[in-house]
Formats: structure tokens, sequence, C-alpha cells
């Protein structure tokens, strides 16, 4: 059993190194090797035991040659390679007299025959031949040189290795030099862009530092601005904070893989390139909050903010994932989910809801991928999903390919649906048009409505080259068809979510119950039904006796407070019946920092309710200064439940009646007021009907706060006010999603708690407070 040149040679009578110790081959039969030890012990091996052994070595043996790095090879020049292949045939015919290698056909020269010749006598004869074909310096030492070379690494042992050596990034740039830079650029990392100048000062001032003034120069600009795009993040220009040059390389992408629905859904926010109008008449782009599912493509939830997303916003994202989309009374009936290419019948065994659902998925997820966002990394993002049964995972920093799904979708809708919509603003300054604030005319409560119905229509429906079924890989299947497939392996379950549910996944803090109620933020919140806790210790050792309340940052007129029955019981504020529009967390704050205290807290805390009341009726009139226009209206509540009869709108027990009819929303009570109450008058419910004096400035739908109605002999008799033509299957501007005529007529002085919002989830009725203004 022998190999070819520079293979191992196991024969009878080789010797070799096995187990140890050294052994002499005395017999080969088929596969059987007879071995006989240095004190006489015999033993038969197996010969693939015997080959495959760690310390196996044949005495003697000429190293094993490796395959031939062709690779290599051909970075090095051309000329560099015609002479390394003619050594080649130069070395082969030194040790086997044929140019052509070991058993090539042919006969060979008298100077190169291995049986008449020496191995001296054949490289003595190889260097004369070599010098009297004009090749310089080849001494017999030189061809001794090549032959081992050749004999180590193959043909890369005979290239002139002064030719492949790699070119440094610096060139010949002094080290110190070097780096300087790199320090330089360590103290860039994370700061604003700079130019290349200021990063050449920085670096002058390191040196200085270093090495004392003067002691090191600086290369010339031109050699520096080289330097500094060497030692720079490839991906960003020289001048940008550097990362590359200082923190750990780049980690290997690896694709998302996700085989059932909510295995893995990725929550990501961004502004939509949409002009909407806001409810002071402002224009601006509203914030897209978006929940990919990984495994279907399938936008599961989606929500539009007129300013940032909050962390409740994205708590709230998560519970309306897992509960059926609506099908909306203007939407076609070919959208239900009856028409949907999924199981329907089994799922409507399982979910009655899905009776009256739209054409969308239902997922409750089991881990959601999200940034290092301050609202993804909230205490009340993690408590929800804590709450729900989900994990998060984190991406890591600066890799946005971690979640590059959502990230694509992103510019799918921008390009999909923003740009056919009115007030399309580019996904950048270069490509924005002059007009594009006054092209705006849809609301964001109109912008979502047609968002939720082009993923309904559009998005769900459309084929994705990235879903592909095992037994159809030459078809692309849509979001729609990939959740039918899945859910035969999958299923469904799905997960009822009650009114104290949503309650739930809003912050929670910890306040005592006093006599004189619950104190939040240098706001008062109390109620009868508060009259057995005060003073009394919740029970909860864990936060000193505290009570369990829950607030909402979007509308601060009502907190919700666990009582002893352990049931959410919603306390309003002393003063909510003086403002009849939600405020923020942010816009308290600014009248906290600009109104002076004048007197005590209870004072203090009137003060501020005035200041807000005026507030809100100088964004009313258009007084307004802009600043207090952004922080009224980019922070809004958004209607965010889907059912209005599925929430906590249960009412508050009030047994002496100073609830004024809490728990009734407003549809109830002007459904329960006397025949003789007419567009002119209202009613209390307590009293006779009285006049209703109309809001100075009320809007029509389309009208901007501040303005006031023109006559409607400007604009013609049929149309007292010009309003957007909206397109086909878009809401109407009036009614849910516009300011309805019919209820233009609002006392706002005798709003009560119940008149602004008990309905629904108890958080805030967007169509119920456009009904009210």
């Amino acid at each position: 059993m022998s190999g070819g040149s520079g293979r191992r040679v196991l024969a009878v009578g080789a010797h070799i190194v096995f187990d140890g110790r050294g052994w002499q081959v005395v017999g080969v039969e088929g596969q059987v090797v007879r071995l006989a030890g240095e004190r006489g012990e015999v033993a038969t091996v197996l010969a693939g035991h015997l080959v495959a052994a760690p310390d196996f070595a044949v005495t003697g043996a000429r190293p094993q040659a490796g395959v031939p790095q062709w690779g290599l090879f051909q970075t090095v020049p051309v000329r560099e390679q015609e002479k390394a292949l003619a050594w080649q045939r130069h070395i082969q015919e030194v040790e086997y007299g044929l140019a052509g290698g070991e058993g090539a056909a042919g006969v060979p020269r008298p100077q190169y025959d291995p049986l008449s010749r020496t191995l001296a006598e054949r490289e003595l004869a190889k260097a004369a031949e070599l010098t009297a074909l004009g090749w310089e310096r080849v001494a017999v030492s030189t061809v001794q040189r090549m032959r081992l070379n050749y004999r180590r690494q193959g043909l890369w042992g005979l290239v002139d290795h002064r030719t492949t050596k790699p070119v440094s990034r610096t060139g010949r740039a002094d080290e110190k030099v070097v780096a300087a830079v790199l320090e330089a650029l360590r103290r860039q990392r994370g700061r604003s862009t700079g130019t290349v100048k200021g990063l050449m000062q920085l670096t002058r001032q390191v040196l200085d530092e270093r090495y004392g003034t003067g002691v090191m120069k600086l290369p010339a600009q031109a050699t520096f601005y080289r330097l500094a795009k060497a030692l720079s993040d490839p991906a960003e220009p020289p001048g940008r904070p550097a990362r590359t040059a200082t923190a750990s390389p780049g980690r290997p992408f690896t694709p998302t893989v996700a085989l059932r629905p909510g295995e893995q859904v990725m929550l990501d926010s961004t502004r939509l390139d949409v002009m909407a109008v806001f409810a002071d008449g402002t224009t601006g782009r509203p914030e897209l909050t978006i929940a990919l599912d990984v495994a279907t493509r399938s936008i599961l939830a989606a929500v539009l903010r007129p300013a940032s997303t909050k962390a409740v916003d994205a708590a709230l994202l998560l519970a309306e994932m897992a509960v059926p989309h609506p099908l909306r009374p203007a939407w076609p009936s070919a959208l239900a989910m009856s028409r949907a290419p999924v199981p329907y019948e089994d799922l409507l065994d399982a979910d009655p809801r899905l009776q009256a659902a739209a054409g969308r998925p239902v997922v409750v997820p089991e881990t959601v991928v999200v940034d290092r966002g301050r609202i993804f990394l909230s205490a009340a993002f993690l408590a929800a999903c804590e709450s729900l049964g989900i994990s998060v995972q984190p991406t890591p920093p600066r890799r946005p390919t971690a979640k590059g799904h959502v990230e694509r979708a992103f510019g799918s809708i921008n390009t999909l649906f923003g740009q056919h919509v009115a007030g399309h603003t580019g996904s950048n300054v270069l490509r924005r048009g002059s007009d594009s604030q006054r092209e705006a005319v849809w609301s964001v409560a109109q912008l979502q409505d047609m968002l939720d119905q082009w993923i309904t229509v559009e998005w769900q429906n459309r084929p994705t080259e990235g879903l592909r079924h095992p037994s159809m890989p030459a078809c692309a299947l849509t979001p729609n068809e990939m959740w039918g497939a899945m859910l035969g392996t999958t299923g469904h379950v799905p997960l009822p979510l009650s009114g104290d549910d949503y309650i739930e996944l809003l912050p929670v803090v910890w306040k005592p119950i006093t006599e004189r109620g619950i104190r939040l933020n240098h706001r008062t919140y109390d109620h009868p039904a508060l009259g057995d806790y005060r003073g009394q210790p919740s029970g909860t050792s864990a936060q000193a006796g505290r009570w369990e309340v829950h607030h909402n940052p979007h509308d601060a007129r009502r907190i919700w407070v666990r009582l002893g029955d352990g049931v959410f019981t919603p306390i309003p504020w002393i003063h909510a019946d003086h403002v009849h529009q939600p405020f923020g967390d942010q816009l308290w704050q600014h009248l906290k920092d600009t109104v002076a205290r004048r007197g005590d807290r209870d004072r203090h805390e009137a003060d501020l309710a005035q200041s807000l009341d005026d507030l809100l009726r100088r964004a009313r009139n258009g007084t307004a200064r802009p600043r207090e226009h952004a922080l009224i209206t980019r922070h809004a509540p958004a209607a965010l439940p889907h059912d209005d009869t599925s929430g906590p709108g249960g009412a508050v027990e009030d047994p002496g009646g100073q609830g004024r009819g809490r728990g009734k929303t407003r549809r109830q009570k002007q459904a329960a007021a006397p025949e003789s109450s007419g567009p002119g008058q209202q009613t209390d419910g307590h009293g006779p009907a009285v006049p209703r004096p109309r809001r100075a400035g009320a809007a029509r739908a389309g009208t901007a706060a501040g303005e006031t109605e023109m006559p409607a002999a400007v604009f013609g008799a049929a149309e007292p006010w010009p309003t957007p033509v909206p397109p086909l299957g878009s809401p109407a501007l009036g009614g849910e999603d516009g300011l309805d005529a019919g209820h233009a007529w609002d006392d706002e002085d005798d709003l009560d708690d119940a008149d602004t919002g008990d309905a629904g989830f108890g958080l805030y009725d967007a169509a119920e407070e456009a009904q009210q203004w």
C-alpha cells in the first residue's frame, strides 16, 4: 500500500510510529496490517484504524504535499505566475528526470536520469543549464532552496513572495500618528458629525498631549485625508463618528426564521411620509407604529399618532394584535374574514368574535423584537408584555438589520400607500413638493381609517416573494394565504380581553388614598366610591400599603384605582368639569412650568385648572401660541379600542346621586332627552330644556380650529364650507371621523365626567369627542 510522491508510504519493511511506539510493517493482507514492535511484540491492526491514528507517521517519509493554492496563485502578477510555472517544470525534472513529473511519458535526459545521476549531480546540471539560458543568479543553492520550497508548499513555494506582501492601509505613516488618529476617532464616537479638518485638529491635540507641544508633526493634508479614510468606518464618510476602528467588528448576518404566526413580531415606529391636518389646523407628519409578524409578513396592528408614540401606545398595540379587527360599516363585504383564504368555519367555532371581523390575522405574539428605544424598554411596556405572556427581545445596538423585515415594511407603506394620498412628502426634502402642506386635507383619524382599509385590501392580499410553502415553492403567497396555511399546523387560540385588561396595560403608580382623595402629579382625584378606603392601607406590604393606580398619559381627566374588591374603579379629577378636552402629561408639565404658585396646593391646583381651561379656549379661538398649539394637538389621545361595548364602561355606584348620571355616554343621554330638545336647545337631565349657544368659530368638517364659519352664501347653500372629496372607500368627513353638524350645539360649560368618554374602554373615544365639539 503506497501513495504517490509526497504522500505517506505504508509497505512491508516500512518503519512507522503508532500508539506512541515504533513499529515495523511485516505483512499487509487486504485491509489488515501486521506490525512487529521494537521489543518483539506483534500486533494486527486494520489499515483504516492505523492511518487514522493521531500519532501515525512513516519514519523518514516525505511530508505530504498540500492541495495547490490556486486562489492565492491568481493574486500574483502574471509575470511571476509564468516564472513560478517554469520553475515547477525544472524542479520536477531534477526530482524525477522528466519535466512533466512522476509518471510522465518520455525518456529522461542523461544528465537528469535518476538511475545514473545522483541528486547533487542533477542539481548542479540544472544550475548550469539555467545560467546558460540567461537566468540571473542561479546557483546550486538556489536550485536546492526552490526544490525544498516546492516540497513544502507546492507551486506557491516557487513564487517570489516580495510581490505578495500585503499593502498596509496606513502606508508609511508613523505608528504614533496612526495611534493618535484612532484616539481622535474614539473621542468623536457618538458626537455630532464633524469635518476632517476638525479631526485633524483633534489629532494634533492628542499628539501634543502625549509627546509634548510641537514634538510630533502631522502629515500633509492630503496624506491625512487618506489616513482618516483608511482608519474610519467604510460605511461612513471621514469626519463622522467612527465605529469600526474603535468598536468590535460587525456580527455576521443571520436571516430571521419563524415557523408559526406570532413566533416573532417586530415592532418599530417612524414618521409617515404624508402631511396630516391636526385638530388645531396645523399640519405635520404623524408617527406610525406597526407590528409585523415575521412568519406571515402580516401587519398585525398599525397606529398613527400626531406626535411621538408613548409607552402606553406601544402597550395597547400588543392588545390590538390579539383581538379581531372590526369590519367598518363603510367597507365592502369582500373584506370580511369569511372571504379571506382561511379555514373560516373552524376559526368561527373557536372565536365567535371573527363573525364581524375584517380579513386580517389575529395573532397572540410569543416574542416581540424591538430596538432599544425608550418606549420599548420602558417599565410600562415591559409590564404589559409580562401580563400578556410575551417575551421581549431587544436588538443589538446600531444593528438595524436585526429587524430588517419591519424596516422594509415601512418603505413599502410609504411607496404603496403614502404616495397616493394627498399631502405626500416624499422620503426626503429633495423629493418633497412645494405644495405638500397645502395639499394636506386628511386628519389623523381619517388617515388611520384609510391605512387600516389599505392594509386589509392591499397588504394582506399582495403576494410576497419571501412567503413560500414547501409544497408550492414556485408560488409566492400572500400574508393571508400564509396565515391560513399555518393555521392547519398551529391552530388558533383566542385571547379574550376585557376592559380591565386594557386598563392593566396602562402605566401604574402606587398612591395612598387620603381624606382628600388621590394625589397624582399635582392633581387631586376624588369620588364617593373612595369613602370606605380613605386612610386605609391596601394590604400590599411591598408598596407600604399604597393602592394600585393606573393612568393614561394622554388623558389625565381620570384615573383607575383597584379597590378592595379587585375591580378597577374610575376616579375623576376634581376639576374635570371645567376641562372639556383631553390633555396629556406634557401639556400639564408646561402649565406647571409657567404658572406661578400663589398659595397652598389647593389654590395652586385651581390656578392650574383655570390656566388649562384658558389655554384650551385660546386654542379653539386660534389665539394660542404655536408652542401651546403643538402641545395640545400633537399629544391628543387617539381612538384605541375597536369595540365600544366590551370596555369597563360600567357606572360607578353613586348612592347620593352626586355623579349626575355617571356611567351614561352622551349618546345615551341624548336618546333619553325630551323630544322638545331641538338643535337650538339642550337639557342636562335635571330641568327643562335651555338654549344651547353655538361655540364661537364652531367648525363643520374640514374647518380648522380658530376659524369662524363663513356665510353659506359665499360657497353656496348646499355646501356651507368647502370640504375635500374623500376617495372611494374612505370615511366621510362628518359623523364618526368628522365633526357632525347635528351635534355642533353643545354647551361647553355644562359637561361632566360622564359626558367625556366613559364609553369604550374608558380611555378615549375619538368619535364621541368629535361630537361633543
